[in-house]
């Protein structure tokens, strides 16, 4: 599975419940061959992702391919990839919400 098909999977692995009374953007900047940059959005309890960058971002989300892709495995902790600097984030706390919405890829 590809950094991309990993953020195209995030309406699937919506956590049944998660995201109500929330309307939230975010960006995702994957850079490398199995990546792209895509908008997802959480509004009321529906997770939908497009390609590009749209709408106003509430985080933003910078890696390569591999680090997104290992992050999302559980290969790499998420927090040792944001304090060297392999993962930025713009808002910690939004994407710590964000991460509780979603199940994890299998």
């Amino acid at each position: 599975m590809t950094a991309a098909t990993m953020i195209q999977s995030l309406p699937s692995r919506m956590k049944t419940g998660m995201g109500a009374g929330i309307s939230l953007v975010y960006h995702f900047k994957i850079s490398g061959e199995r990546g792209g940059e895509f908008t997802v959005k959480v509004d009321n309890g529906l997770c939908s992702v497009e390609p590009g960058l749209h709408g106003d971002p509430k985080c933003i989300v910078e890696s390569t391919d591999r680090v997104y892709e290992d992050v999302e495995l559980g290969q790499t902790n998420a927090q040792m990839a944001v304090v060297f600097g392999k993962l930025k984030v713009s808002n910690i706390p939004s994407m710590l919400k964000f991460v509780e919405m979603f199940e994890r890829v299998t």
